[in-house]
């Protein structure tokens, strides 16, 4: 009986010392964290997604109380909650312009025909490393949706062996660009812009043999735009989103019928 004493007893010491030492080393190394990140926290979305370049909300809301990034960093915050982030920190805030996702090809399955039938993993990653000639055009959109896989609202789909995306739902978190293997896909003002759905480099013979939607490099839109917007660069139309001002006489002109125009808000 007394062993069962002693041990419990000793059991008890050790209980107290360990329980000394976490209360002595808590007050040791304890951080005082600002309450403006947890008010700003509250604020953030909650995504975690990474756009913003942090590790997740957490940490940018840590960043925005240490005045490391501007108040309106976040891509997906609303209107609203940048004005009330910006009244914890005591300064003025607008929401930055509001981006959505665009896919850089317009080569559907009837436009850029498949050349090969791959069999593996539906993955476009997976499909770009293992170097099959998937599609006519080799800078066209695989169409497995890596891009869709990684979007968290749902936001984009493939339609015809294309990505495609729904502008009234993405937030543009640009998780979707950085699933891409090939960089088809970029952020573009919501407003009322012009967009060319074309990434191929190759000369207009070359790019009309493996996509009858290509950008023909041409120079038609260029002389159109009243803006000077346009610019042909290495073969492909460029579209400057700040000097555009949407009117489409580009995509009026354009042969191959490859640029779009209007506002992103609500094509789909």
């Amino acid at each position: 009986m007394s062993a069962v004493l002693i041990a419990t007893a000793v059991v008890a010491v050790i209980g107290f010392v360990i329980g000394v030492a976490l209360v002595a080393a808590g007050k040791k190394f304890h951080v005082e964290v600002d309450a403006r990140e947890t008010q700003v926290r509250s604020l953030l979305p909650g995504n975690n997604c990474g756009a913003c370049g942090f590790a997740g909300c957490d940490a940018m809301a840590a960043a925005i109380v240490k005045g490391q990034t501007p108040v309106n960093s976040c891509p997906v915050c609303s209107a609203d909650a940048v004005k009330a982030i910006g009244g914890v920190m005591g300064v003025e805030a607008e929401a930055a312009s509001r981006k959505v996702a665009f896919v850089r090809c317009g080569g559907s399955c009837e436009k850029s025909p498949e050349t090969f039938t791959y069999v593996g993993v539906r993955d476009c990653r997976t499909a770009a490393l293992s170097g099959v000639p998937v599609r006519a055009c080799s800078s066209g959109c695989l169409g497995f949706g890596s891009c869709a896989a990684a979007c968290p609202h749902d936001a984009i789909f493939v339609r015809d062996g294309v990505a495609v995306v729904r502008p009234d739902r993405c937030l543009g978190c640009g998780l979707c660009a950085a699933a891409c293997p090939k960089n088809l896909i970029t952020l573009i003002p919501a407003g009322k812009v012009s967009a060319v759905r074309c990434s191929s480099h190759e000369r207009g013979p070359a790019v009309k043999k493996v996509c009858s939607a290509g950008c023909l490099g041409c120079g038609a839109c260029v002389k159109q735009c009243p803006e000077g917007a346009i610019s042909l660069q290495n073969n492909l139309a460029v579209i400057d989103p700040e000097k555009c001002t949407g009117c489409g006489k580009c995509a009026e002109k354009c042969p191959a019928k490859g640029i779009v125009s209007g506002s992103f808000a609500a094509r789909v």
